[in-house]
């Protein structure tokens, strides 16, 4: 993290923390694995599959501790941060696998620590080490990552950017009640404690209305005006971008001051807190994004995505971690950023899928110098919901797709129940993800984007052994993901 989002205070609360830490590994190694990813992405959904294949021998061909026999054991142990909520993993697992519905989305902090016992492969390590590893899963919301670019600016220039980005394109109208309120506010006049209120309401609304299915924009901190918890109704949540006021800033007493000082509250109450108990001890990061749905949506939600992972990404502390600089200042050595829901495609256009997620990346890992093994790029899907089919339509085959669409889903006209499986055609991705690019930046006309038919399928009904045992959960290429993230810490 750049220096300026942090205080001397701050760097002395973390370094402490990670020596805590680090002395705890010598008795017990852990690794700290931080799992988020923007709206509807499926951060539940990963961490509920990738514990179930480890705690039910799924298939994981790509996962060498697993697939060698290496790991004798892996159980589920008690949390060790009694302060953070328990991620409620057989809660979640029942909904997918016996109810077959979607769990909720994330909205607070939680934790979850699944242990494996295993050999090492090297003879001199089994001398050396115990053979068993923790991982720490924390799972968060997307929106609360978006907002640590915030500790590097102030009100003025938190205001400028906000309101610049709000007159642009479609947000220009989700915006258009939020920015007449502000037009016709003066900064300079005494605070007000309702037009505040007025004024944090409707910027609220317009952070809401850029965040619905119909529009799947990205880029929308502060997050917890979408995920407000207990903060709902709190001063630190009750504010909004200004115009800045003639004079450049408001005097003592005026509603810009109050504005700035409820900013700056936000930031002490709740972004710093995050940033330095959970996010400055994370050892690796997967970053899950929902592609697919901003491909549907059009251009300016490919654009807003592609900010939204640089406004991420510019966030990690990349490097390898010395000995000493663990103790001090722990590094997020490894990223994946995963492109989820690679099941909604046939495998041809997988690819495709990876390739597009690393264009969209591709800047913001060489401006904070996080290539080569330091991040990885790849498609998945943490539960397969479908499988591949092919029908043959006026004399050609097409590759199709075939689940259970929600309740709801509408095809053609057609709307599902729920029940019946159908055989989705899903679109093609190009070949080459530069063409849905012009020089950076996505296309203005969306009739030149792929039309990919985004469908929403219920969770698979598992298959059961002779002896009745539920099968662990289908997925595409998690067991890559796990051996990127933690492989190497089981070798």
């Amino acid at each position: 993290m750049p220096p300026s989002l942090t205080s001397f205070t701050d760097d002395a609360l973390i370094a402490f923390d990670n020596m805590a830490d680090r002395a705890a590994n010598l008795v017990n190694p852990t690794i700290r694995l931080g799992v988020t990813g923007l709206s509807r992405a499926g951060k539940t959904v990963f961490i509920s599959s990738l514990v179930h294949n480890l705690l039910n021998g799924g298939r994981l061909p790509l996962f060498e501790a697993m697939q060698s026999g290496r790991v004798s054991a892996v159980r589920l142990e008690q949390q060790p941060d009694d302060a953070v909520p328990r991620f409620q993993y057989e809660d979640h697992i029942r909904a997918l696998v016996k109810d077959r519905i979607w769990p909720d989305s994330t909205r607070a902090i939680s934790e979850l620590r699944i242990t494996l016992e295993y050999q090492s492969a090297s003879g001199w390590s089994r001398l050396l080490s115990p053979g068993r590893l923790s991982i720490d899963i924390v799972d968060y919301p997307g929106e609360w990552l978006l907002d640590l670019p915030l500790l590097g600016k102030d009100y003025q220039t938190f205001s400028d950017e906000t309101l610049e980005l709000a007159t642009t394109g479609v947000r220009a109208e989700l915006a258009r009640d939020w920015l007449t309120l502000s037009a016709s506010t003066d900064g300079a006049a005494p605070a007000d404690e309702m037009r505040a209120r007025d004024l944090a309401v409707a910027f609220t609304a317009y952070l809401r209305a850029c965040k619905s299915d119909e529009r799947s924009l990205s880029t929308l901190p502060p997050g917890r005006f979408l995920l407000p918890g207990d903060l709902d109704g709190s001063p630190a949540l009750t504010f909004a971008p200004l115009p800045r006021p003639a004079d450049g800033k408001g005097p003592k007493g005026s509603l810009w001051a109050m504005m700035e000082r409820r900013y700056e509250a936000y930031k002490s109450v709740v972004v710093k807190p995050f940033f330095r108990e959970h996010f400055a001890r994370l050892d690796r990061q997967i970053v899950l994004v929902d592609a697919l749905q901003a491909i549907n949506r059009g251009p300016e939600a490919i654009q807003d995505l592609e900010r939204a992972l640089a406004d991420v990404l510019a966030c990690f502390r990349p490097g390898t971690n010395s000995f000493l600089s663990s103790f001090l200042g722990r590094r997020i050595d490894r990223v994946l950023v995963a492109a989820t829901k690679a099941d909604h495609l046939h495998h041809e256009s997988h690819d495709r899928l990876e390739a597009l997620t690393r264009r969209l990346v591709e800047r913001a890992t060489q401006q904070i110098g996080m290539t080569g093994a330091g991040i990885d790029v790849m498609a998945l899907a943490s539960i397969r919901a479908t499988r591949e089919a092919t029908v043959n339509r006026e004399g050609h085959v097409l590759p199709v797709i075939v689940g259970t669409p929600m309740a709801g889903e509408t095809i053609g006209g057609e709307v599902f129940d729920g029940i019946r499986n159908t055989a989705v055609f899903p679109g093609d991705l190009p070949r080459d993800p530069q063409q849905l690019f012009s020089h950076g930046k996505p296309q203005s006309d969306a009739s030149a984007l792929p039309d990919v038919n985004v469908v929403r399928f219920r969770p698979p009904l598992l298959d059961r052994t002779d002896t009745g045992i539920v099968l662990s959960v289908p997925h595409i290429r998690l067991d890559r993901a796990m051996q990127f993230l933690f492989g190497d810490r089981l070798a």
